[in-house]
């Protein structure tokens, strides 16, 4: 299985990925399950989190960072800060 990857890119990258034109997810500080049923690509626009693979190390990222989530992938979700990202399945 794939591992959790962080970027820095730059605006014109995002931009040529059309991350801006992505839908925005918003949630508060808190903790919850998850399971990736498929790939998920996010630009975080603010906020600070720590995710748990259950196969692996936690990663912690936040604002600037474009995350991508393997297909497959259950973990724990650690919100320290709020968050808010644009977000792409598939």
């Amino acid at each position: 299985m794939s591992k959790i990857k962080i970027e820095k890119l730059s605006e014109e990258e995002l931009k040529e990925r059309g991350v801006f034109k992505w839908p925005i997810w918003e949630k508060e500080a808190s903790n919850f399950d998850w399971y990736y049923d498929s790939g998920e690509r996010c630009y975080i626009l603010e906020g600070n989190a720590l995710v748990k693979p259950d196969k692996g190390e936690i990663v912690e990222f936040g604002a600037g960072d474009f995350v991508t989530f393997p297909e497959g992938m259950k973990c724990i979700w650690n919100i320290i800060k709020d968050i808010k990202k644009h977000y792409k399945f598939g």
